[in-house]
């Protein structure tokens, strides 16, 4: 299967309760294939709305992270959430609904075959490599998973509700750079790292 064929049997999906509340599915956007697979939770209100993945507050925030790191949409990365549907009123994913959609996304990393994973947040940390796993314990650390490496970091929006976290947030974001420097690009240039 390609990932357009994926893609369009995303775009069609009724598994769960959430198609019947969507405007979008919100399947992922950027390189094809991109040596970094970002994971994120699940879309929002602007993401459902503008059938994108991380455009609102959050992906505004993410976007300026990834270009002090030197990354951009088109070239580096590739964006996707755990579910391809925004959950009523923002809540965490259900569960079930991650069941369902998680598939979706495990195929997506196969096609893409990317180096690197970023996890942000604790439900993509949760979901795709333990549930007992804490995001303030497991941030900044690199855990192999599945013989691709994954960094988990704290989600754009507890940034935006928290601001403190932001160093910290660089500080993972850095490692992200230096590794990629080290298994992709060993020239790749960033003006702050």
């Amino acid at each position: 299967m390609s990932l357009k064929e994926l893609e369009n049997e995303v775009l069609h999906c009724t598994s769960c309760g959430l198609s019947q509340t969507r405007n979008h599915v919100i399947f992922g956007e950027g390189n094809i294939h991109a040596p970094i697979l970002i994971i994120g939770e699940a879309p929002g209100r602007d993401e459902d709305l503008q059938g994108r993945p991380f455009v609102g507050l959050s992906g505004q925030l993410l976007d300026k992270i990834l270009a002090a790191c030197g990354f951009n949409r088109k070239e580096h990365v590739y964006i996707s959430n755990i579910i391809k549907c925004r959950p009523p009123g923002n809540r965490t994913p259900l569960p079930e609904e991650t069941r369902l959609c998680k598939p979706y996304l495990l195929n997506q990393i196969e096609l893409i075959d990317p180096k690197i994973l970023i996890l942000l947040g604790a439900t993509s940390l949760k979901n795709m490599i333990g549930t007992d796993l804490k995001i303030t314990r497991c941030r900044g650390t690199w855990i192999n998973w599945e013989d691709r490496l994954a960094m988990p970091v704290y989600h754009p929006s507890a940034l935006l509700r928290n601001p403190a976290l932001k160093r910290d947030t660089w500080e993972d974001f850095k490692k992200v750079v230096f590794k990629y420097r080290e298994i992709v690009n060993p020239s790749h240039y960033s003006a702050h790292v």
